[in-house]
């Protein structure tokens, strides 16, 4: 039994020119971690994560230059559009790029995902107007096909016993992502006013100022670009038998089209199923809402510290907010990594999330006071908000993530984690394009009697945080059995 689990195929199941094959056949001969296709998972993770969180410290002085608003208060409603445009372009093609990736392999998806970011990111740093900045966020969304796939990819990479530390690099990656991203958009966007003795208004880099942070992402992209030419393929090329490879069947089951007359763990029975599960469902339905939290509030933190004062920012510039950004994402890899784990030991998640949720509500009232305070205690104080803020909402989506994988059995944890980021993608498309119409709303509203401007747009967060505070709780949050005493 022990060693049916460490091979995804038996010996007498290997196919001739089948790439899956062979590279079950090398799993079976070497028992140590796959060091260099983990590495490929993390840099290409780290290539999906850095387009993302670039954007947000110099979003706001784009726009502004870019001179689509009217008026200084209109630049959030145009910015969130531009934030919201990645992940609706994801949102509409992420299905099918999976089932790409299952009829022609992982290896062919990940490839042209990561030319689209090399494409597409180059040209939202040379956008000229308005609808060309859309235009290619959308796009980069759309054709930029690596979440789902990857996922897979890290697991049918390894054995069994290495599958955790194989999706946990998913996530380590994401959090150095939130590191490099920021500080790159933050110290190199406008480099003609940052470094004049370098570059020039009149010079390339002055004429496209937000171009020099996409180059340096694309560079990057483009080096795992080359480098995935030796990236070896894992999907299968014949029918796969079904007691053989559970696990990948699991993984790919959320990216089978449901009319489909397929034979797998995955098949439109199981989705139902899952549809059934209400511990599953009501989770996932509570992840969804902190998704849209933390989307909104990443999209009105950076649009409020570059606003002017006049109209209730901190007048902040994007070298502040990335450096702020890249603290914050430091703290998160730390937190990830050491403290979360003794935190869930100890309260478990559903704990842990309720408490999170709780200090959330006072840490956001208290943004909009920040504008009184003056140098050095705005720094101080921003940064300890932010990094206490940020690893709330880690504690509260780690802990939801864990109540959807322990509702389900393993062979539908695929299938639930597919179900979960559709949900979750469609929230995180809307948030940014909400948020930003809310802000341009607010700072119009300075001298309002109820809360005035920036107080209302961190009011409205409360209120979706309280939201997710309630939904934590009996009777809709329906409790795995392992997870009763809490």
């Amino acid at each position: 039994m022990a060693e049916e689990s460490t091979s995804p195929l038996r010996k007498d199941e290997y196919h001739p020119d089948c790439p899956g094959c062979a590279y079950d056949r090398k799993k079976d001969l070497q028992s140590g971690m796959p060091y260099k296709e983990f590495l490929y998972v993390w840099m290409i993770c780290l290539t999906a994560a850095l387009p993302i969180s670039s954007l947000f410290p110099f979003l706001y002085f784009m726009i502004r230059d870019l001179h689509v608003a009217k008026r200084t208060e209109d630049i959030g409603f145009y910015a969130g559009f531009v934030g919201a445009s990645f992940m609706f372009g994801r949102c509409l093609t992420s299905t099918a790029w999976g089932i790409a990736a299952d009829r022609i392999g992982r290896k062919p998806v990940v490839v042209f995902g990561i030319f689209s970011v090399v494409v597409f990111n180059t040209l939202f740093g040379l956008s000229v107007s308005y609808w060309m900045a859309i235009a290619t966020r959308f796009l980069l969304g759309a054709l930029n096909g690596l979440l789902g796939p990857i996922k897979a990819y890290a697991i049918e990479v390894c054995r069994p016993e290495h599958e955790a530390l194989a999706l946990s690099l998913v996530s380590t990656a994401w959090g150095i992502g939130l590191i490099i991203g920021p500080a790159l958009g933050g110290y190199l966007a406008l480099p003609a006013e940052k470094f004049p003795t370098v570059f020039s208004p009149d010079s390339f880099f002055g004429r496209f100022p937000y171009f020099l942070p996409c180059l340096c992402t694309s560079i990057f992209a483009a080096a795992v670009l080359i480098s995935c030419i030796w990236m070896p393929e894992t999907l299968h090329k014949h029918k796969v038998s079904e007691t053989g490879n559970h696990s990948i069947e699991g993984l790919e089951a959320p990216l089978i089209d449901s009319n489909e007359k397929v034979e797998q763990n995955g098949s439109l029975e199981s989705k139902k199923s899952l549809l059934r599960n209400w511990p599953l469902m009501s989770s996932i339905i509570i992840y969804c809402v902190f998704s849209f939290h933390d989307m909104a509030y990443t999209e009105v933190f950076s649009l409020w510290a570059e606003s002017d004062k006049k109209y209730g920012g901190l007048s902040l510039s994007s070298e502040n907010v990335g450096q702020v950004l890249a603290v914050t994402g430091v703290s998160l890899l730390v937190y990830q990594l050491f403290v979360y784990p003794r935190i869930n030991k100890v309260l478990g998640p559903i704990k842990s999330s309720r408490i999170a949720a709780i200090l959330c509500i006072p840490i956001l009232f208290a943004y909009p006071y920040m504008t009184y305070l003056s140098e050095p205690a705005l720094s101080i104080l921003l940064n300890i908000a932010s990094v206490i803020k940020n690893n709330l909402a880690v504690t509260i989506i780690t802990g939801t993530f864990l109540l959807q994988n322990n509702a389900v059995p393993q062979d539908q944890r695929g299938a639930a984690n597919g179900l979960s980021m559709t949900g979750m993608s469609f929230f995180k498309a809307v948030a940014p394009a909400g948020a930003g119409i809310v802000f341009s709303w607010a700072q119009k509203r300075q001298h309002a009697y109820f809360f005035p401007g920036d107080q209302m747009v961190f009011f409205l967060l409360n209120v979706v945080e309280l939201l997710g505070l309630i939904l934590l709780f009996k009777p809709f949050l329906a409790v795995p059995e392992q997870y009763n005493e809490y």
